[in-house]
């Protein structure tokens, strides 16, 4: 059963909400991420990157790093940008974006529960990523980038944010990206042990986005169990800083695939080699959008195609089904070359975010072919990891993205000791 608990969030200051939320730490690249600082240090980046407050000739994973960013918080909750709920909380987290919107609780869930898969994955993590989330939460004593977390609606649930949403936000803003975010604050005491029962009855949650990030706060909890071995655990580090959302309201977009050459083909031969598992046409429109499972986009010499896959490749098994699958099984590797996308450098993967107009520029610049896909569904992934399996890599892209820094949640050893 999954333990899905409230707690006490440190939340920026009425009014700092819009200045200090930020997109995910690696979301940006140094440069990117040093120049939003300067545009705006009040942006949660200066402490989620605080290498951006040093020259290039600080490493990005030097000590003195991870010691400004637990400065900087200090200081910051110091002079009163972040003020700390008084009692633990469940809060909800609405994004809306193009006239859509999603509804997350925000709670800890249970590193036992990552451990014992309660909380599913569908991807793999490397461990040279973990470390520098893991040297940032155990040097800062708080976690600041809540994990994207997946769960099968739930009627109760479903009840509860409609009847808490009547009320007025503690927080509405826009982002620069216009989208909109707005928070609400569960405390009452019913609701509170109504919504922990409600998780307490699910045989599972889903990691929908944030493997890494999740992966780390886990590891910095065992850490710490281990050095504190009369631990009870209800201990703050027990639990890692999550938001929850219900199937029925995510949004997954497609994640598209651009390749540098044609491995040795004209682009005659290879159609033809193509043409062996999937049936070409000229697309209808340009440029060219998938509107089922089973169908992808092409884009090659100036001009959109569309790809069938043909009956005799397609499977009921939760991994080779997918989309990316076939293109990988049946398209990438065989006629490509691409056998491993994870380290190949002759592909590379598009979000959907940035559009399929991005697809045309890359191939007219140089590249020379792009696939455009039919989104992975949430049904799909819930599959996936229900199956104990792993999706191929760049399978989803989730939109809007949470914003950091608009909870955190302390980990410090005095917390619940």
């Amino acid at each position: 059963m999954a333990d899905i608990k409230p707690f006490s969030a440190y939340r920026p200051a009425p009014g700092m909400e819009g200045k200090i939320a930020a997109l995910p730490y690696d979301v940006y690249n140094r440069q990117e991420a040093t120049g939003v600082v300067a545009g705006n240090p009040d942006s949660f980046l200066a402490i989620d990157r605080a290498e951006t407050g040093f020259g290039q000739e600080v490493d990005t994973y030097a000590p003195q790093v991870y010691e400004r960013a637990a400065r900087l918080l200090r200081d910051w909750i110091s002079q009163g940008k972040f003020i700390k709920e008084a009692q633990p909380c469940y809060y909800l987290y609405e994004l809306t974006m193009n006239g859509r919107s999603q509804t997350g609780i925000v709670a800890c869930a249970s590193i036992d529960d990552y451990c014992g898969n309660v909380i599913k994955k569908h991807e793999n993590t490397r461990a040279d990523k973990e470390l520098d989330r893991i040297r940032h939460v155990d040097t800062c004593d708080m976690q600041t980038g809540p994990i994207f977390l997946a769960y099968r609606s739930n009627d109760g649930l479903r009840e509860i944010v409609g009847e808490t949403k009547k009320n007025a936000p503690v927080c509405d803003f826009t982002s620069e990206d216009s989208i909109r975010h707005r928070v609400w604050v569960i405390g009452e005491p019913d609701r509170v042990k109504e919504i922990r029962g409600l998780f307490g009855q699910m045989d599972a949650v889903y990691i929908a986005d944030g493997h890494h990030r999740c992966a780390s706060a886990v590891k910095v909890g065992l850490m710490r169990r281990e050095s504190c071995p009369d631990y009870t655990g209800e201990e703050e580090f027990n639990y890692f800083l999550s938001v929850l959302f219900p199937d029925e309201e995510l949004y997954i977009m497609d994640y598209n695939r651009v390749v540098k050459d044609l491995n040795g083909c004209t682009k005659e031969g290879f159609l033809e080699k193509v043409a062996e598992n999937f049936r070409i046409e000229k697309a209808e429109q340009s440029p060219y959008r998938p509107d089922r499972k089973g169908r992808f986009g092409m884009y090659l010499g100036g001009e959109w195609y569309s790809l069938t896959a043909k009956q005799g490749i397609l499977s009921e098994d939760a991994v080779a089904g997918l989309d990316v699958s076939l293109l990988q099984d049946y398209l990438l590797g065989p006629v490509l070359g691409i056998q491993d996308p994870k380290t190949d450098k002759r592909i590379d993967f598009v979000g959907g975010i940035r559009g399929l107009e991005e697809l045309e520029r890359r191939v007219d610049e140089g590249l020379e072919v792009a696939f455009s896909m039919y989104p992975t569904s949430i049904g799909e992934l819930f599959a996936v990891a229900d199956a104990g399996r792993l999706m191929p890599p760049k399978s989803t892209w989730f939109e809007p993205k949470l914003r950091s820094g608009l909870f955190l949640h302390d980990i410090s050893y005095d917390d619940g000791r």
